[in-house]
């Protein structure tokens, strides 16, 4: 492994080691540790907190996606170690929503500019994926989610906080405490650390180096993917690449010009009978959906509802009310709560599942208008994750009942 993560190899050496959580991250965890490390031992456990038996290992592996908070230096993950050996070479970008966008963004102005730079965490591949081929100049562009921000003891040299937004409230209960989570991000950076943060961050103290990217100061940019938010992630990453690494500002609009955005994100699918599709399954919150009826052109119809996290509906209730030239089709339990908010509208109409929804969809958006599926709302307990209803939307579209633009009754 030559001088690549040999302190995370040497922590790990000769250490009862438990991976508590096996999915992609912690195969990823197993993988690495396998071949790089020479542990006492290595177990994966599967299961409630109960079962952890924390005497029997000196190191646990927590997976972003269970819910652990207790502060017990044994128990730690893949983004704490990374960020322990690699935090200097490393620009974590968060927020509730465009992290994803923006660091793919950020990762192909890097590299365009000949940078040594890889795209990991929350997006893409885990960081032990690529721990093993981290050299002096790479730099990681690190996707982080709350999950994996909130234990943090130590934080990225350049940290991103975009916006924050209600979410996540299944497991956080209170808007502060997913704040909190957030907040890891800059928690622990330093005078010599950088910070870029937008104008919706509450209050909030850092020794970082602080550097507002605001709405209002948006240049411009010439970009394949709709929405002034998008304008506005363009906007960070142009900042961070011209002030952080020296990138020269007409070749960062090349590569912005080029970037053609990711899948479920506002991506366009097809255009059928004369209906243009949008697969926004990554919108979980109402501002994301109001972003996206504002953001493609000729907007018609849009669908909503999933998951129903019990989050503020309101500002999508009043914009439904505003906007009755575009129909709403509700479904599943959140689509059922919005409905009892906007009952007395004329342009919504509740269905069971996303099936009904495109048919409804397909007879009713006019030649020439848009559909746009964008949830505000979780995909889980009806799909396995956001990306699983994004390919499922696109499916359904395709099928005879939907491209002949009526309904099938059969």
């Amino acid at each position: 492994m030559e001088n690549r993560a040999v302190k995370t190899a040497e922590k790990l050496k000769n250490k009862r080691i438990l991976i508590w959580g096996y999915g992609r991250e912690g195969k990823s965890t197993e993988a690495f540790i396998r071949e790089f490390c020479e542990p006492a031992c290595v177990d994966v456990f599967e299961g409630l907190r109960s079962g952890v038996r924390d005497e029997e290992y000196d190191v646990i592996f927590v997976s972003p996606g269970i819910a652990f908070e207790e502060p017990d230096r044994r128990f730690t993950s893949q983004t704490q170690m990374f960020m322990e050996e690699f935090g200097q070479q490393t620009v974590g970008i968060t927020g509730t929503k465009g992290k994803s966008t923006t660091s793919s963004m950020l990762y192909e102005v890097l590299k365009a500019a000949g940078k040594n730079t890889f795209l990991m965490g929350n997006i893409g591949k885990p960081c032990f994926d690529y721990i093993a081929q981290m050299e002096p100049d790479t730099v990681a562009v690190f996707e982080l989610s709350c999950h994996q921000c909130q234990r943090l003891t130590v934080s990225p040299h350049i940290a991103v906080f975009l916006n924050l937004y209600e979410d996540h409230l299944d497991r956080y209960i209170t808007r502060q405490r997913y704040f909190e989570a957030k907040k890891g991000i800059t928690r622990n950076q330093t005078p010599s650390d950088i910070l870029y943060y937008g104008e919706e961050i509450p209050a909030f103290e850092t020794k970082a180096e602080r550097h507002l990217v605001k709405r209002g100061e948006v240049r411009g940019f010439n970009l394949l993917i709709p929405g002034d938010h998008n304008q506005l992630n363009a906007e960070f990453v142009c900042r961070i690449a011209t002030e952080q690494f020296g990138c020269e500002p007409a070749q960062v609009r090349q590569a912005l010009s080029s970037f053609r955005g990711l899948a479920h994100r506002l991506q366009y699918v097809d255009t059928i009978d004369g209906v243009m599709y949008y697969d926004d399954s990554i919108s979980t919150i109402p501002e994301a959906t109001i972003s996206a009826a504002l953001s493609v052109r000729n907007t018609k119809t849009m669908i909503v509802g999933g998951m129903d996290r019990n989050i503020d509906y309101d500002i999508l209730a009043d914009f439904i009310k505003k906007r009755q030239d575009i129909h709403f089709i509700l479904a599943y339990a959140s689509g059922k709560r919005i409905l009892g908010m906007v009952k007395d509208c004329k342009n919504i109409t509740y269905v069971e599942d996303l099936d009904a929804a495109v048919r409804l969809a397909a007879q009713i958006t006019p030649e020439g208008g848009a559909c746009v599926m964008s949830p505000a709302a979780a995909s889980y307990g009806y799909f396995k994750n956001f990306e699983e209803r994004g390919d499922y939307f696109q499916k359904i579209i395709k099928t005879p009942a939907v491209s002949g633009g009526k309904i099938d009754n059969d």
